[in-house]
């Protein structure tokens, strides 16, 4: 019981604040303040007040001074009264001014004030001293005035060094120095693992291996193994780099250091290669661990060949400073680097040799199933209903990485919310699609019948083009909806291929220039709306011709750019000529193609065109009614077909 109340009494005491140093500062300055607003070195014994400069020559003509104390610089003094006659200046007694009051007089030129006493003295109106005090105020205040400028210095520095240290904790300046890394004491607290981490089946299989060492060490070790020092996560943004590393310590259950390369990037010389010494230092106290250093090429890029052509030394010494840690490593110390970037080009030979990072996994974009796995986990937490399809989710969204896919779970919800839905539907998931690859629908954007008119035919181009040529991704649907910069669209399914054939590429830019052939069959004039079906059609002639080798007059050749030249193109003038030749007879010979294809189905054409003009948005089942069954089936589409039948119920015979 007793011990209860002294806990009671603990509790009940009220929370005291603590006791800060500012205080004594801010007493000190109100003190000075009072010091100075009430004149400092004013006399105890008196009041004063002021008077004018006729005044005073009165009361000394009339013999009423005792003494005269002259201050030359502010041209000021004071003149301390006779007792006597105390009541005749201030017309109250000594009980209210003082025993000795004074009064403040400005004066003009003190040649002139010491002429008239002089005249005064010998006229003995006056015969009370007359002396000089030119001090400011206390001899206190005159050192901090004097001190002042050393005082504001200090506060700077100070000020700076705080700023140095990351806000004046651990440790002041001498902690710039420091590793910047966040330690989780165990890679579990992060609450991530390898199920969190949808697809990416080969990476996670690879760093498996890098779990099970960190278990299990003694399994590769008794056979001659040793440790990896480290692996290379390498791939496109958003596809889960990041989100790998933290799986890998999260299985592991062992320390895990993460920081990004630019925490290496400092101001001051030598910061950056005290920072990773520092790091490893607390890596090999807690090992077994993981350093997992995201961004690593912003310390970790190439080192300039010429040291004269803008080489970063500061930046240098941070990169031999991670390449001599690496390698300091004995056999069996147990830290593991984990590095992330998505600019392995640019990286520097030295760091990428074996022995550094012995292996580079590659976590590239997901494929169909692995995006159909990644939906799953991130429809979890959303309310969707029964229209949702997480097939034709994965199948609408090819090429988008984990964190496009979580963008457009995202979308689709705020979709649903915005119209007051219970649930996210399949029309907001293929809306949320929309937004994100062609922009925001600008329905109020003002158009003109005759532009309306242009942009439809424009659009019938390229799902009539791409409805007859046979490598061609199959339609999904088009609009002459305004979205973002576009004006109309066309939206398709394309078939994710590993390879690519001169034919199949050649039908995707035939139906790129559907669009500027429609304009000038139909139209009779061309307009501005082709531009980026002309950027893309001109981009892929050029990578047939320079890189693939599908030209005629340069068959088998490669021009491609890489880091071992020196220069900007790797051929001659002679080539490039011969290049920009084949680029311009290859896509005006799909242009001709396209121009012909719409002629033989023009009815057709004009239909589809009509349709867009009264319902703004066509799907592929439209375009099915006016040019029939498409004459070639991809095999995305027999895959839906079988789906779709499989899904069908059985039907029933008659008894």
């Amino acid at each position: 019981m007793a011990m209860d109340n002294k806990n009671n009494n603990k509790n009940n005491k009220p929370n005291m604040p603590k006791f800060n140093l500012s205080w004594i500062y801010i007493l000190i300055l109100v003190a000075l303040g009072i010091f100075w607003y009430t004149g400092g070195s004013n006399s105890p014994d008196g009041l004063g007040r002021d008077a004018s400069y006729a005044q005073f020559k009165e009361y000394v003509d009339s013999g009423w001074a005792a003494e005269i104390v002259v201050n030359s610089d502010d041209k000021t003094l004071k003149m301390y009264v006779q007792p006597e006659h105390i009541r005749d200046v201030f017309d109250a007694g000594t009980d209210k001014v003082g025993s000795k009051p004074y009064v403040n007089v400005e004066f003009g030129s003190v040649d002139k004030l010491e002429e008239y006493l002089t005249e005064a003295q010998k006229n003995e109106k006056f015969n009370g001293n007359v002396s000089y005090d030119n001090k400011h105020g206390s001899g206190l205040l005159d050192i901090l005035l004097n001190l002042a400028p050393l005082i504001f210095f200090i506060a700077i520095w100070i000020f700076l060094m705080r700023r140095m240290s990351g806000g004046g904790s651990g440790g002041g300046v001498f902690s710039v120095g420091k590793s910047k890394a966040k330690l989780y004491e165990q890679g579990n607290e992060l609450g991530i693992t390898f199920k969190d981490v949808a697809g990416q089946e080969g990476a996670k299989q690879e760093v498996q291996e890098i779990v099970e060492f960190l278990k299990n060490p003694q399994k590769y070790t008794n056979l001659g193994g040793k440790i990896p020092k480290g692996a290379l996560l390498v791939g496109p943004p958003g596809t889960g780099k990041t989100l790998l590393a933290k799986a890998v310590a999260g299985e592991a259950g062992v320390p895990f250091f993460s920081m990004s390369g630019s925490d290496f990037v400092e101001m001051f010389v030598g910061v950056g290669a005290s920072r990773v010494r520092d790091l490893f230092r607390q890596a090999k106290e807690k090992s077994p661990c993981i350093i997992f250093i995201d961004e690593i090429d912003a310390v970790g890029r190439a080192r300039s060949k010429n040291p004269a052509m803008g080489g970063n030394d500061e930046r240098e010494n941070t990169l031999n400073a991670l390449l001599t840690e690496m390698d300091g490593f004995g056999t069996n110390s147990g830290v593991i680097i984990l590095a992330a970037t998505n600019r392995a080009d640019m990286l520097d030979k030295a760091l990428l040799r074996a022995g550094r990072f012995d292996r580079q996994i590659n976590v590239d974009l997901p494929d169909l199933n692995e995006r159909k796995a990644i939906f799953d986990v991130h429809l979890k937490p959303v309310k969707i209903d029964d229209s949702v399809d997480v097939e034709l989710l994965a199948r609408q969204t090819p090429g988008f990485s984990g964190a496009d896919i979580a963008n457009v779970c995202n979308e689709a919800a705020l979709i649903a919310a915005r119209r007051d839905a219970q649930a996210v539907s399949k029309q907001d998931f293929l809306d949320a699609v929309d937004r994100i690859i062609g922009g925001l629908e600008k329905k109020t954007k003002v158009m003109t019948a005759q532009e309306k008119r242009a942009i439809a035919l424009h659009e019938a181009g390229h799902a009539t083009i791409s409805w007859f040529c046979e490598h061609a991704a199959p339609l999904i649907k088009v609009t002459i909806v305004p979205r973002g910069r576009a004006l109309g669209a066309a939206w398709y399914l394309p078939e994710e291929r590993q390879i690519t054939t001169k034919e199949a590429m050649l039908d995707e830019m035939c139906s790129l220039m559907g669009g500027r052939a429609a304009e000038e069959l139909f139209i009779g004039q061309i307009s501005t709306g082709a531009m980026n079906d002309l950027e893309r059609a001109t981009k892929s002639a050029y990578s047939m011709i320079a890189y693939a080798g599908m030209s005629d007059r340069l068959p088998n050749i490669c021009y491609y750019n890489n880091q071992e030249y020196q220069f900007q193109r790797p051929y001659s003038e002679t080539t490039a000529k011969i290049i920009d030749d084949e680029v311009l007879k290859m896509v005006n010979e799909q242009y001709d193609r396209a121009k012909k294809i719409l002629l033989e189905h023009q009815e057709g054409h004009n239909a589809l065109a009509e349709m867009l003009i009264r319902s703004e948005v066509i799907f592929a089942e439209d375009v099915e009614k006016i040019f029939g069954k498409r004459p070639w089936v991809s095999r995305s589409q027999e895959i839906m077909e079988q789906e779709e039948a499989a899904d069908a119920p059985t039907p029933t015979l008659p008894e």
